[in-house]
């Protein structure tokens, strides 16, 4: 891998991990095409870069990060789910990245669902709008009581769905808030703080797990901390706009670029052109 593959990389990272468009598809797509989907660093750098991506939502969240315990209990108690079926599942997970068929088709699927999400909880935006002056006073102790142990759950369990490659955690997990009558914003902020969580964890065991190889790598250290550089300025502006864009539009606009690629995907695929997994 060199300077521009790294870049190229951090960009999409940052780009895709915090919107409902599915950054693992992203990743292997994009690896792939750049002919580097077997590198054993381009693993380990896709995984570095995702804290740099994290340290975005707490920069952007700093204050929610350190208002309560509450929080970090309503946080854990979503993550349960992911971390059950992540142990018990991995070599499952492992084989389903293994076929693009299965990314393409999740982009395509999870599209067409998009297209019709704002219709489906668009009570959920009627109730926000009729909140009374005085909640949106404090709007913060309001997300704290909308969000209480039973939501984080269920959102949790919502999150197992990305486990899909193609699905997209930030996708599942938004709209496992919207089926709690949450409002975008409120469940597109919740999944940004339960990214900070699953990621580190994610991040840790497989830097743990790669512990040799990354001891292999240190003459490429600076690869590592530009791709963790850029993921963080990318993801920041990504996390700004996508808010903006949620609030305004809804999701049918991330619906309709996921039916897009997923399509080309297929199309590649079925036409003979071979598509490396990472």
């Amino acid at each position: 891998m060199n300077i521009i593959q790294a870049i190229i990389l951090a960009i999409v990272e940052g780009l895709t991990e915090f919107l409902p468009v599915s950054s693992t598809g992203h990743m292997i797509i994009v690896s792939s095409f750049m002919g580097i989907a077997h590198d054993d660093f381009t693993k380990l750098f896709e995984v570095c870069i995702q804290l740099g991506a994290i340290l975005s939502v707490v920069l952007i969240y700093f204050k929610d990060f350190f208002k309560s315990i509450n929080f970090y209990v309503k946080l854990f108690i979503a993550f349960i789910p992911t971390a059950i079926l992540g142990l018990l599942l991995k070599k499952k997970i492992d084989a389903l990245l293994e076929n693009v068929e299965v990314v393409a088709f999740m982009l395509l699927i999870g599209g067409i669902i998009l297209l019709f999400v704002d219709k489906w909880f668009a009570k959920n935006e009627t109730r926000a709008e009729n909140t009374s002056s005085q909640d949106v006073l404090d709007e913060n102790a309001n997300k704290e009581k909308s969000i209480d142990y039973k939501t984080s759950f269920i959102i949790g369990c919502f999150q197992c769905l990305a486990m899909v490659p193609g699905v997209s955690r930030s996708a599942a997990t938004i709209i496992g808030g919207l089926t709690q009558k949450l409002n975008r914003k409120t469940a597109a902020e919740f999944s940004f703080f339960l990214a900070v969580p699953t990621m580190f964890a994610a991040t840790a065991k497989s830097l743990w797990d790669e512990k040799e190889l990354l001891m292999k790598s240190t003459d490429k250290i600076d690869l590592l901390l530009i791709g963790n550089v850029v993921a963080f300025i990318v993801a920041y502006l990504a996390i700004k706009s996508f808010i903006g864009i949620l609030t305004k539009y809804g999701f049918k606009v991330f619906g309709y670029y996921r039916i897009l690629i997923g399509s080309l995907l297929l199309v590649l695929i079925y036409s003979g052109v071979k598509l490396e997994m990472i």
